[in-house]
C-alpha cells in the first residue's frame, strides 16, 4: 500500500502588523499598584480616611446613603507624591461611582 503524501501548507501566516506602543504616561514601567505608591502606608491611610468619611460623596449628592469602599484622588496626582498624600485631595466613593461616573468624568476632562 502506498503512503499518502502530506500537502504543503499553502496559506502563509501574516506577520503582526500591530506593534505595541510604549507607555507615554507617568505609569511607564510601573506595573504594580505598589510601584505606583499604593503600598502599606497607603492602605493604612485609606482605612483611616474611610473610617472618618464612610459614605460615598457622589451618592450623598444624589440623596442616597451608600457606604464608600474606595478612596479617590479628586485631582489626578500623576505620580506627584505631594498631591498623592494631600488628604484634601481625597474623597470617599463607592465602587460603582468610582468605576463609572468618576472614570467618565476623568475621560471627558471634567473631573471635580
Amino acid at each position: 500500500m502506498a503512503r499518502l503524501k502530506t500537502l504543503a501548507n499553502r496559506v502563509a501566516t501574516q506577520a503582526d502588523r500591530v506593534g505595541i506602543a510604549p507607555p507615554a504616561t507617568w505609569r511607564a514601567g510601573k506595573t504594580t499598584a505598589n510601584q505606583r505608591g499604593y503600598n502599606y502606608a497607603w492602605q493604612k491611610a485609606r482605612l483611616v480616611h474611610l473610617a472618618a468619611h464612610p459614605l460615598c460623596v457622589y451618592c450623598d449628592r444624589a440623596g442616597l446613603v451608600v457606604a464608600a469602599s474606595v478612596v479617590d484622588h479628586i485631582a489626578a496626582h500623576n505620580g506627584d507624591q505631594t498631591l498623592f498624600w494631600d488628604r484634601a485631595n481625597w474623597q470617599s466613593l463607592c465602587k460603582p461611582c468610582h468605576d463609572g461616573v468618576k472614570q467618565r468624568e476623568e475621560a471627558a476632562g471634567r473631573a471635580i
